[in-house]
């Protein structure tokens, strides 16, 4: 009963397209969520890295492009990777028309990304991504 309530006072999210702008949604449908689907990408696709980041991409022969973010625990604690995790989604969020598609993309952040600013490996991580 008292968990049912605090639901209440929460809410519930925004369903997709509300609050914000068209095309800048991230779906489900645009993840890689099946550990089947990242062996797929280290087995058989390429890598990509930068100062930032490291990228496996594989082809996927769809008309969209699915990503997946692998962080690493020698990146610090949860809070951390977590950080981590939400700034990679919200790069890849707003910089996806940018992105070529087609693509299974995992991304590995190195350690310098917890301290970078976001603008910097936002531009970094697109600069990467167009090599595909």
């Amino acid at each position: 009963m008292r968990r049912a309530a605090r639901r209440d006072v929460i809410g519930s999210l925004p369903s997709s397209g509300q609050g914000r702008a068209q095309g800048q949604e991230f779906p489900r449908e645009a993840r890689l969520v099946r550990r089947g689907d990242f062996d797929t990408v280290y087995r058989a696709g390429k890598r990509l890295s930068s100062a930032h980041f490291t990228a496996f991409v594989r082809s996927n022969e769809l008309p969209r492009s699915r990503f997946g973010f692998s962080i690493k625990k020698a990146l610090g604690g949860a809070v951390a990777r977590n950080r981590i995790r939400r700034r990679l989604r919200e790069m890849v969020r707003c910089h996806r028309q940018e992105i070529p598609v087609g693509w299974d993309i995992v991304i590995h952040p190195k350690s310098a990304v917890a301290k970078a600013p976001f603008t910097t490996i936002a531009e970094e991580l697109v600069r990467l991504l167009k090599k595909l």
